[in-house]
């Protein structure tokens, strides 16, 4: 159950491809994950602080898109399409007008993602046409990660697709099902923690956030989720310089790893990255149970 992608790339001369080889990724995993696909992308920062990626329409799927608040955020702030997404591009300084601003929209608009690099696209259905409404192919960005979903904890939703992110520049994509789900929510609710969905990778990824907001890097709060965390998982998180990649200690859920002088990328099956350039040279290996891998693009602690 499930379908999930990343590719990491090393180098700037793959970056205008980002989008080109994910979408071939995601689409590959759709029979893993016929009811919706999304993606976390990554790219270069700009001359703006913060980027604010939202769906139009508010959190419902089958609202329809509404153009006159295009027109009326045009007013107001630098902005780019994709599908039924904005991304807002503003500065620190205005980051808390336009949140007011968005508040006053009345649940018309809903917020994806917050960040300087990240933008998150994801909606129900085929993989195949969110590939294409999105228009993923032209994306040029640094790295990113992807997911087709199969639901079998919460419904079929806009917001309980994946990738869940409830941090900045942070996200999570997720194969399996975590049965301490609600007593971990319970915990995160009582630190200040929100939640949008029902779904139980919103709970991985709120856990990982509240854990790094304490003080904890990546791979110390993906080596705590081992023990707080209970059930069969594959974990694949975004952060604004590179991925992780964590399967729980039984490690049933599929996972393999590529990497090449080029990028590093991460499938559920063999098949997503079997067309990626130069993968008939890669080292290939199945993620070992229980242990933290992650690539990012310096040399800083995430």
């Amino acid at each position: 159950m499930c379908g999930i992608v990343g590719l990491f790339l090393k180098t700037s001369k793959l970056y205008p491809e980002l989008g080109l080889h994910l979408s071939e990724m995601l689409v590959k995993m759709s029979d893993r994950g016929p009811d919706s696909a999304g993606l976390a992308l990554y790219s270069e920062l700009t001359q703006f602080d913060i980027k604010l990626t939202l769906r139009l329409g508010g959190s419902d799927a089958n609202q329809d898109f509404n153009p006159s608040l295009k027109k009326e955020l045009l007013r107001e702030f630098d902005l780019q399409t994709r599908g039924n997404h904005i991304i807002l591009h503003i500065f620190q300084s205005d980051f808390n007008r336009a949140l007011k601003w968005l508040s006053s929209l009345q649940n018309s608009s809903v917020i994806m993602s917050t960040g300087e690099a990240i933008e998150i696209f994801k909606e129900i259905g085929e993989p195949k046409d969110f590939v294409e409404s999105f228009e993923i192919n032209d994306f040029q960005g640094t790295h990113g990660i992807g997911h087709t979903r199969m639901a079998t904890e919460s419904a079929v939703t806009t917001m309980g697709a994946h990738p869940f992110s409830t941090g900045l520049d942070q996200c999570l994509v997720h194969n399996g099902s975590l049965s301490n789900h609600n007593s971990v929510r319970r915990k995160l609710l009582g630190e200040g923690m929100k939640f949008e969905t029902d779904n139980d990778s919103e709970v991985a990824a709120s856990y990982l956030s509240y854990q790094m907001s304490t003080g904890y890097n990546l791979r110390t709060a993906l080596s705590k989720s081992l023990e707080d965390l209970d059930g069969f998982f594959t974990f694949l998180v975004g952060t604004k310089k590179g991925f992780g990649v964590l399967r729980d200690k039984i490690a049933c859920k599929p996972a393999v790893l590529a990497e090449t002088s080029e990028y590093v990328a991460f499938g559920s099956e063999y098949r997503a990255l079997s067309n990626l350039p130069g993968i008939e040279m890669a080292k290939i290996w199945e993620p070992e149970p229980a242990t933290v891998y992650f690539w990012e693009h310096s040399n800083e602690s995430i």
